[in-house]
């Protein structure tokens, strides 16, 4: 068995273009060089890590290297699958094998014939559906539902977990046959925490990425800004950050996000209210700037639009630090 350790800057760049990847950690290119070695083989592939570090990118990035690129890539959620229709999805039924089988129906892995499937949360399948994957492992071939003729299959297998499945083997609620069938490489990503030096890529990554999408200027962090990403636990990984990095692309009104809207983006719910105060002037800055996005920085105009006279609305712009400039196409 191989271990690989992904660092979550490259499990990012991997969700841009995973066939174009440039990287200035040297550790990186190691790693990648070595996932690519693995990538040609049919060998079944086990990715383990926290929730968000993004085990589905790189999955997509092994099938896009392998042989099998051009057929199908199958990405099931084997937790979002209930207990009664999980063996259905995923070898398929014939009709009138149960109760709302109207018609006969191809399971994931008839789907991804010749392509690769990949299994997420693979600790989450009941005990009698782990029996049959491992079956299906074994043998190459699957038995829809319902029928009693197998149907040969052609697929690589990528499973991926963030629970330690070692320990669920342990407790009896994870198969250990099926364990060691899965774990022929083993893939670990490190946690976001665990990876502090990749978080001003990823953060200046989505932030371009965020900023076209939503046709705004903004396009980098203010270095206040930037060390407040970086020194946050990130318990959500990089999904958490590319969250945190959208509520400050779809807030920020000029072309460098600020420390405070970082704060804001990284506060957790609270019960607490805003006091009136504060309340009036987050109101005031989003009025201002929908203002002046409407009349692309025209200060006369927006002026016009919020029925105030011209110096008025100067000092409200100045009181908000607003730039009429950063609004004008």
């Amino acid at each position: 068995m191989s271990v690989l350790t992904l660092p979550n800057a490259e499990a990012l760049a991997l969700s841009v273009r995973a066939k174009a990847l440039v990287f200035d950690d040297p550790r990186s290119r190691a790693l990648l060089q070595r996932i690519r070695r693995i990538a040609p083989s049919d060998a079944t592939a086990l990715i383990v890590g926290e929730t968000g570090t993004g085990k589905e990118i790189v999955a997509r990035h092994l099938h896009e290297l392998s042989p099998r690129r051009a057929r199908p890539f199958v990405a099931v959620n084997c937790g979002a699958l209930s207990e009664t229709l999980v063996e259905s999805e995923l070898f398929g039924h014939e009709r009138g094998a149960f109760t709302g089988a109207v018609a006969a129906k191809q399971g994931w892995f008839e789907t991804a014939q010749g392509g690769t499937l990949f299994l997420d949360e693979i600790g989450d399948l009941p005990a009698v559906t782990q029996v049959k994957l491992l079956r299906v492992l074994q043998e190459r071939e699957v038995v829809r539902v319902g029928a009693r003729a197998p149907i040969p299959i052609d697929v690589r297998l990528i499973a991926a977990t963030n629970v330690d499945l070692q320990e669920a083997v342990r407790a009896g609620k994870f198969r250990e046959d099926l364990y060691y069938r899965l774990n022929v490489v083993s893939i670990a990503i490190p946690s976001l925490a665990e990876r502090r030096d990749d978080i001003p890529l990823l953060a200046n990554h989505f932030v371009g990425e965020l900023g076209r999408r939503y046709a705004k200027a903004t396009r980098a962090f203010a270095p206040e800004a930037m060390a407040l990403l970086v020194a946050a636990p990130w318990k959500g990984n990089v999904r958490q950050l590319q969250n945190a990095v959208e509520k400050c692309v779809a807030l920020c009104p000029t072309p460098i996000v600020p420390a405070a809207l970082v704060s804001r983006a990284l506060e957790g719910p609270s019960d607490d209210l805003e006091s009136f105060d504060e309340a009036r002037a987050s109101f005031e800055r989003d009025y201002l700037s929908q203002l002046l996005r409407i009349t692309d920085g025209n200060v006369s105009q927006a002026a016009r639009l919020a029925k105030r006279n011209r110096s008025d609305f100067y000092s409200l712009l100045n009181r908000h630090e607003l730039d009429p400039a950063v609004f004008k196409k």
